[in-house]
C-alpha cells in the first residue's frame, strides 16, 4: 500500500516553483561556469577584510552553536542605528524574516498587499501560507504607494510591502514620501519596509529610526553593500513589543554562528563600507554609459544595479538576456510587464564590466535577429 502523507490541501495545490533560478543551476545545465556573474544584486567588491579574517579565525569553534539570543550581534546593530537591542530581531536574511512575519500575521484569507513585480520571495511566503496576495502594478517604473495605500484600506489588508530603494527597477521614494504613507495606512495594517539596499541610497531616502512607531517593521541586511550575500544575515528594527512577538516564532538557533561573527567586524568598518558604496556608484555610471552606447535607456538606481530598459517588448528583453547568458554573462530581468521590458545588471569591478561591454551589442544582435525570424 502506497503511503499517503497529510500535506495541507493549500500546499498540495501551489505549483512547484522557486522564486528565483539560482546561476548555480545555470551553470550546470550550461556545463561550465559564468564568465561574468552580474545578475544576482550581489557585493562583488567583497566584504570588508576584517570580517573575513574575523570568520575565519572563528572556523575552529564551528563545533558551538551560536547564541540563541544573537547578543553581540543585536546589541552592535542597535549601537550603530542608536536604538535599544529590544527593537532589534536577526533572522537568515531578509528572506528568512519575511517569512516570520508571514507566519505571525498571514493566514487563508488575509490580505496583504505588494507591488506586481517586486521581490517575488515575499509573494512565496504569502502563498505559502494561504494568504490574498494584492497586487498593484508599478507608476513610472516606481512602486504606486498612494494605490497601495488605498488597496491596503479597500481589502482590509494586515500587511503592505514596500521596497525603498526598489528592486528590480533601483528606483527609489524621498523620506518625505514615505512619511506621507506611513500617515496614510490604516489601523489595521503593518507597513513591511524592505531596505535592503539602504546603504546605497542618497542621504535624503531614510527616515530617522522612530521605535516607538507601531505602524512599521524594517528590514535590513547584510547581504548587499557589506558583502556578505552567502553569510544569510538579516536584521529587523521595530516597535520592542512586536520584535517581541518576533521572538516567539523566529529559529533561535537558525543563525549561523561564523556568519555572526564576521557581521559584527563588517559593521565596525565603516570605511570599507563608504569604498564599496563609491565603487558601486562608479560602476553604475558605467553601466549606464554602456547601456546608451548600445541604445538602452538606463534607470537612474539607489542600489547596486542598474535597469536597462531594451526600449521594446519583454520578448526582446528576454532574447537579450538569453544572448548575454549564451555568452557567459550571467543577467537577470524583470519578470512582470510593462517592467520586463527591461535587463538588470549588478555593479561589479571593470573586468566583470568588460565582458559586459563585450558581450551586449552581440547580444542585441542576436536578440534583432530572433525578433526578425519570430
Amino acid at each position: 500500500m502506497r503511503h499517503r502523507w497529510r500535506i495541507r490541501p493549500m500546499i498540495e495545490a501551489l505549483p512547484a516553483v522557486v522564486p528565483f533560478v539560482g546561476p548555480e543551476a545555470q551553470e550546470r545545465a550550461r556545463g561550465k561556469p559564468f564568465r561574468a556573474r552580474i545578475g544576482a544584486n550581489e557585493c562583488l567588491f567583497g566584504p570588508s577584510p576584517l570580517a573575513v579574517e574575523a570568520m575565519a579565525k572563528a572556523g575552529s569553534d564551528i563545533w558551538k552553536y551560536g547564541d540563541p539570543e544573537g547578543y553581540e550581534l543585536r546589541h552592535a546593530i542597535a549601537a550603530h542605528h542608536g536604538v535599544s537591542p529590544e527593537n532589534v530581531v536577526l533572522g537568515g536574511g531578509i528572506d528568512g524574516l519575511l517569512g516570520n512575519v508571514v507566519r505571525m500575521f498571514v493566514e487563508p484569507g488575509i490580505s496583504v498587499v505588494t507591488s506586481d513585480g517586486a521581490y517575488p520571495t515575499f509573494n512565496f511566503h504569502v502563498l505559502g501560507h494561504g494568504g490574498n496576495l494584492v497586487r498593484i502594478p508599478y507608476d513610472n517604473d516606481r512602486e504606486d504607494i498612494g494605490a497601495l495605500v488605498e488597496a491596503a484600506g479597500r481589502t482590509n489588508a494586515s500587511l503592505l510591502y514596500l521596497s525603498n530603494p526598489d528592486n528590480p527597477m533601483g528606483t527609489w521614494w524621498l523620506s518625505r514620501d514615505i512619511a506621507v504613507l506611513l500617515n496614510a495606512m490604516p489601523d489595521h495594517c503593518l507597513l513591511l519596509l524592505d531596505e535592503a539596499y539602504c546603504e546605497y541610497a542618497p542621504s535624503d531616502t531614510l527616515l530617522p529610526f522612530d521605535v516607538s512607531d507601531r505602524r512599521v517593521l524594517r528590514f535590513r541586511t547584510f547581504s548587499k553593500a557589506y558583502g556578505m550575500a552567502g553569510a544569510r544575515v538579516g536584521y529587523c528594527i521595530g516597535n520592542r513589543d512586536l520584535i517581541a512577538e518576533f521572538e516567539k516564532v523566529r529559529d533561535h538557533y537558525g543563525m549561523n554562528r561564523t556568519a555572526e561573527i564576521g557581521a559584527i567586524a563588517a559593521l565596525s568598518d565603516q570605511a570599507w563600507l563608504s569604498e564599496t558604496v563609491r565603487k558601486t556608484a562608479a560602476a553604475r555610471r558605467r553601466i549606464s554609459e554602456i547601456g546608451r552606447a548600445n541604445g538602452l535607456l538606463p534607470l537612474e538606481s539607489a542600489t547596486n544595479f542598474v535597469t536597462l530598459d531594451c526600449r521594446r517588448g519583454p520578448q526582446f528583453a528576454k532574447a537579450v538576456m538569453e544572448a548575454m547568458l549564451a555568452r557567459g554573462i550571467f543577467i537577470r530581468m524583470p519578470g512582470v510587464e510593462p517592467l520586463s521590458r527591461c535587463i538588470r545588471v549588478s555593479a561589479g569591478p571593470a573586468e566583470e564590466l568588460d565582458l559586459f561591454e563585450e558581450a551586449l551589442p552581440l547580444a542585441l544582435v542576436d536578440a534583432q535577429q530572433a525578433s526578425r525570424e519570430g
